[in-house]
C-alpha cells in the first residue's frame, strides 16, 4: 500500500504539470462560440414578444440582456477555467460535491417557487438552481472515483455500490424537490460514465430496469406528471389545456417548412407558444429557419459532442479522460432531450435547450464545463499516465 502511494504521489505531480500543448483545442472553441452566439441571436427573436408584453411595450431586450450578462461571465469562467490544470478538480471533487448537497437542501427550506416549482435560491437579487451546480459535481465526482476505482470497477462493490450511494446523495434531495428532469438527466449521464469507468453491463442494465420502475412510480404519485403523459400521448384531447403547449410547438415546426419563414418572422412566439423562448426554442428555430436550418444547428451540436469524445480519447489520464466524456454526455443527454421533447417524441422534461435556452445558471456553467474541456484539451498531445 505504501508503495502504491508513493507511485499515485509521482503521478499526481506529474499530472500538475504544465501540458505539453500549450494551445486549446481550436475547432472545439469555434464550435462553442458559435452556438453560444447562434443562441443569443436566436434567444432575441424568440424573447422579444415576451419582453415587450412582460414591460408594457417599452423593452424588447429584457430576456436578451439578462442572458447576454450571464453569457459574459460564463465567458469568464471558461476562460479561466480553459487555463487551469484539471488535476485542481481532481482536489476539488469532494468538497464540491458536500456543498451542492447542502445547497440542493436548503432549496427546501429557503427556495423560492416559480411556476409551481421550488427549485431556485436567491442570493442579494441573483436566482439560480443548485441542481444546475449538482449536475457538474456529480460528474466530477464520478471521474475521480473512476480513477480511484481503477480495474475495481468491474466488481459489484465498486461499479454498481460505489457509484450508486456517490448518486443517490444528489438524487434523494432532487427528488424531495420533485425534479424530476434532473433526475432523469443525471440518470443517465451517471450511466454512460459507469459503463465508460468499466462497471458490467449486466449490472446497468438491471439498474436501467429499477429505473424505469422508479419513474413509473414517481410519475404515479405526481399528477402534474401524470398529466404530462397524458398530453404527450394524446394532445389534441384536451388542445386548451395540458395539449396546448405541444400542439402549439407542432404548429411552429410545421409552418416552418423546408427553409422557414424568415428570421425573426415566427408567428407562435406571439404569445402563443408558451415559454418560446425556453424549453422550446427550437420550434421557433425551426419555424424561422425551417428544416434546413434547424438540421444545420443539431449538425453543429453533433460536432461539438464528436469533438468532446475526441478530446476526452486523448486526454493523459483516465480522470482527465472520464471528466471530459461526462461533460460532453451532459450536453449531448441535454440537447437530445430537448428536441425529443419539443417534436414531442418524449413528454414534457423540462430540460432547456444547451447554448439557446433562456437560463443564466446553466448558460454559464455550461460555459465553464466547456472550459474544463479545453483545459484538458490542452493534453491530447500528451502520452496517457494511466
Amino acid at each position: 500500500m505504501a508503495a502504491q502511494s508513493v507511485v499515485r504521489a509521482k503521478e499526481d505531480r506529474r499530472l500538475w504539470g504544465k501540458p505539453a500543448a500549450q494551445t486549446v483545442d481550436l475547432p472545439f472553441l469555434a464550435l462553442v462560440l458559435l452556438l453560444l452566439t447562434l443562441g443569443l441571436v436566436m434567444l432575441y427573436s424568440a424573447s422579444y414578444a415576451q419582453s415587450e408584453y412582460d414591460t408594457g411595450y417599452t423593452i424588447s431586450t429584457r430576456y436578451l440582456q439578462k442572458q447576454a450578462v450571464c453569457a459574459a461571465i460564463g465567458l469568464v469562467a471558461m476562460f479561466f477555467f480553459s487555463r487551469i490544470p484539471a488535476m485542481l478538480w481532481y482536489r476539488l471533487a469532494w468538497p464540491l460535491y458536500a456543498v451542492s448537497i447542502i445547497l440542493l437542501l436548503s432549496v427546501l427550506v429557503i427556495g423560492e417557487e416559480v411556476n409551481g416549482a421550488k427549485r431556485w435560491i436567491n442570493l442579494a437579487g441573483l436566482q439560480f438552481q443548485p441542481s444546475e451546480i449538482a449536475k457538474f459535481t456529480m460528474i466530477l465526482l464520478f471521474a475521480r472515483l473512476t480513477r480511484g476505482f481503477g480495474t475495481k470497477a468491474r466488481q459489484f462493490r465498486y461499479g454498481v455500490l460505489g457509484f450508486g450511494l456517490a448518486l443517490m446523495g444528489i438524487l434523494v434531495p432532487l427528488a424531495l424537490e420533485k425534479h424530476l428532469s434532473a433526475i432523469m438527466l443525471m440518470g443517465m449521464v451517471a450511466v454512460v460514465m459507469m459503463f465508460v469507468a468499466g462497471t458490467s453491463p449486466k449490472w446497468l442494465l438491471a439498474g436501467a430496469g429499477g429505473a424505469a420502475v422508479f419513474l413509473v412510480v414517481y410519475v404515479s404519485l405526481m399528477g402534474y406528471a401524470g398529466d404530462r403523459i397524458t398530453a404527450w400521448l394524446h394532445p389534441e384531447l384536451d388542445p386548451g389545456d395540458t395539449g396546448y403547449q405541444i400542439l402549439q410547438s407542432l404548429y411552429a415546426i410545421g409552418s416552418g417548412g423546408l427553409f422557414g419563414l424568415g428570421y425573426g418572422k415566427s408567428r407562435q412566439k406571439y404569445l402563443y407558444l408558451p415559454f418560446q423562448y425556453n424549453d422550446y426554442i427550437f420550434a421557433v428555430i425551426c419555424e424561422e429557419l425551417g428544416f434546413v436550418g434547424a438540421l444545420g444547428i443539431i449538425a453543429l451540436f453533433a460536432m461539438l459532442i464528436l469533438r468532446g469524445y475526441w478530446i476526452a480519447l486523448r486526454a493523459r489520464s483516465r480522470f482527465s479522460t472520464v471528466l471530459a466524456a461526462g461533460l460532453t454526455t451532459l450536453i449531448a443527454v441535454q440537447t437530445v432531450l430537448n428536441l425529443c421533447v419539443v417534436t414531442n417524441l418524449l413528454p414534457s422534461t423540462g430540460i432547456a435547450l444547451p447554448f439557446f435556452s433562456y437560463g443564466g445558471t446553466a448558460l454559464a456553467v455550461n460555459l465553464g464545463e466547456m472550459g474544463i474541456v479545453l483545459s484538458i484539451s490542452r493534453e491530447r498531445n500528451e502520452i496517457k499516465r494511466d
